[in-house]
């Protein structure tokens, strides 16, 4: 039954870590617009900073993020100077001095940064912001890269999270994406990190990568869980070679089909939940004494651009080049090149690119969505009260269901929605049914599972 689903909705959709999406963000929102969106934020407002540090030393076959390929200091050198002025920028279009209690560092490669510049960063960032004594401060770290004198400046400039890509063990597969990463290398940085008090740690995963087989995966698993993150993402590859023409060096026939995508999927899920792991959405897991897990419990869980997490800060401020962030008013998302992004910073103006400012109706289906990933459930006609809707505007939507209603994807009872442990990979599918922009983008997403 399973392998006649992947087969009938082996689709196209969003990951939804945002909703509008980012493919429908559009030129209409400005560095003016971000500026007095910033300066109407209530005072009281709890902020989660996002940094974008858009450099590498070499470029993964897999990548499907927005980076620059550098063998010299002096472009991140220059990068980091801008980013440090986009910050007072930023401080300086607020109402008050306001509290930070999360700060997630992204790339890229955020390591490509000297132990220097993490001290520069955070002296910047408490000279403008209340950075709360009890902050998560995130960093994805390449441990290829990494050292043990390195993770200490890490420890030292206040670092506590970090974030550990693996992708595979398999020496094979590694060279077919570009990326060798022995395991011995991460199990060495991961002590070094323990050693130096930075404890929780995420790990990504992928399935769906060339030459990968089920017996790889579940060597994989086992290989992770002995090292024992907190967290655990298991990403599906999206081979999207039209949007990054980098992944044109990885060959259509050497990668799995959707039966075989699904095998690796489905076997993963299990073995981790064998394991102890306890499954959050359709594609992150944690350790039940983490956060995370009991957030799943008291409803609590959200998700943003990192995937799933506890951060319930209802505005991210993001900083650097192609950063996106979020306000009560919209998506605002900063200029992709790096010479138009400075140039901007350097003029005094906010470099904004594109964003989106939210209606009402986008609110509303934002949170039926977020419902959906978060809670596997969703009461429709509690949601349209509290925006003052009636819920018959989204008998449309719920048509949409019906295909997966009769195959036992969700179920409908009266205006509640409720994802099936049998439709739980499909949730996206789910989500999907109340994003009023989809058709139009379409071409854009990665496959469903």
């Amino acid at each position: 039954m399973q392998s006649e689903l992947i087969t009938k909705y082996d689709l196209r959709v969003p990951r939804y870590t945002s909703y509008p999406t980012a493919p429908h963000f559009n030129d209409s929102v400005s560095g003016e617009i971000y500026t007095r969106w910033l300066g109407e934020l209530d005072p009281a407002t709890e902020l989660s900073l996002y940094f974008h540090i858009p450099f590498c030393d070499e470029m993964c076959s897999f990548c499907g993020c927005y980076t620059k390929i550098v063998k010299r200091y002096d472009p991140v050198k220059d990068y980091l100077g801008a980013l440090l002025a986009e910050i007072d920028l930023v401080a300086d279009a607020l109402p008050t001095r306001m509290t930070a209690r999360h700060l997630h560092w992204g790339g890229g490669s955020p390591t490509m940064l000297k132990g220097e510049d993490w001290l520069a960063i955070m002296d910047k960032l408490r000279s403008r912001f209340d950075v709360a004594d009890d902050a998560e401060i995130a960093v994805e770290l390449d441990p290829r890269t990494a050292t043990d004198s390195y993770i200490a400046e890490l420890e030292h400039a206040g670092v506590n999270r970090a974030s550990i890509g693996v992708q595979s063990y398999e020496p094979k597969v590694q060279k077919a994406i570009n990326r060798i990463q022995p395991y011995e290398t991460t199990k060495q940085v991961i002590e070094w990190l323990r050693a130096h008090n930075i404890t929780r740690i995420n790990m990504d995963l992928m399935y769906g990568l060339p030459f990968q087989d089920t017996a790889e995966i579940e060597r994989m698993v086992d290989l992770t869980v002995d090292l024992q993150p907190n967290r655990i993402a298991l990403f599906g590859y999206a081979h999207v070679p039209w949007m990054k023409s980098h992944q044109k060096l990885i060959k259509e026939e050497t990668l799995p089909d959707a039966a075989e995508r699904w095998e690796q999927f489905t076997l993963a899920v299990e073995r981790l939940k064998v394991l102890g792991y306890v499954q959050i959405g359709f594609d992150h897991f944690a350790h039940p004494d983490d956060p995370m897990a009991t957030a799943v419990e008291t409803g609590d869980l959200h998700r943003n651009f990192q995937g799933y997490t506890t951060d319930s800060a209802p505005a991210m401020l993001g900083f650097g080049a192609s950063s996106i962030g979020y306000l009560p008013q919209g998506y605002v998302q900063n200029e992709s090149p790096l010479k138009a992004y400075s140039q901007a910073i350097y003029s005094g103006v906010l470099p904004v690119a594109r964003g989106i400012a939210l209606s009402t109706a986008d609110t509303l289906h934002r949170a039926i969505i977020e419902d959906v990933m978060c809670n596997l459930t969703v009461d429709l006609a509690a949601r349209c009260a509290e925006y003052d809707t009636d819920v018959s505007t989204l008998d449309g939507d719920m048509e949409k269901l019906k295909p997966l209603v009769d195959d036992n994807i969700c179920t409908i009872d009266g205006h509640t929605i409720t994802v099936t442990e049998t439709g739980r990979p499909f949730i996206r599918l789910v989500a999907s049914a109340f994003d009023e922009y989809l058709d139009s983008g379409l071409g854009r997403h990665s496959k469903a599972v």
